[in-house]
């Protein structure tokens, strides 16, 4: 399986957003862009896709741009691959009557398999592995 550069855009935006969070400032697609090495009109495609499954939202006027719409502990891999792909692997296998059931079995065991390692990464885990995290000490 080959995930097109889409997905890796679309991850490195929701991970821009999610270093903000906590800030609850929106920040221009423009910006998003630079930092992240996207082309603008791209990135403005996939805010717009990841807008419409929830996981990003929009502010207008002059402080508008994007905001997740969740916190990043509560957005996944998964949540990404699906806003921009739908399922995230749909082999023509699956419904095909002409393909044993032993194959379909299998490739429903791959998807599920993949689903469940997708959804396990968190962009809350992505943050907290970031190595220019700064550390918090606690007293």
């Amino acid at each position: 399986m080959k995930l097109s550069v889409k997905s890796d855009y679309a991850v490195r935006a929701v991970l821009g957003l999610a270093a903000r969070f906590e800030q609850e400032v929106a920040v221009r697609a423009e910006d998003v862009a630079v930092e992240h090495g996207i082309p603008v009109n791209y990135l403005v495609q996939i805010l717009i896709e990841l807008k419409s499954k929830q996981i990003v939202k929009s502010q207008r006027g002059k402080d508008g741009g994007y905001l997740l719409a969740r916190p990043p502990a509560e957005i996944t891999f998964g949540d990404i691959l699906r806003a921009v792909y739908g399922p995230i692997l749909d082999s023509p296998a699956l419904s095909d009557p002409q393909c044993g059931a032993e194959i379909r079995e299998a490739w429903r065991r791959l998807g599920t398999a993949f689903e469940e390692a997708a959804d396990a990464i968190t962009f809350q885990q992505l943050l907290d592995a970031r190595p220019d995290k700064e550390k918090m000490y606690y007293i």
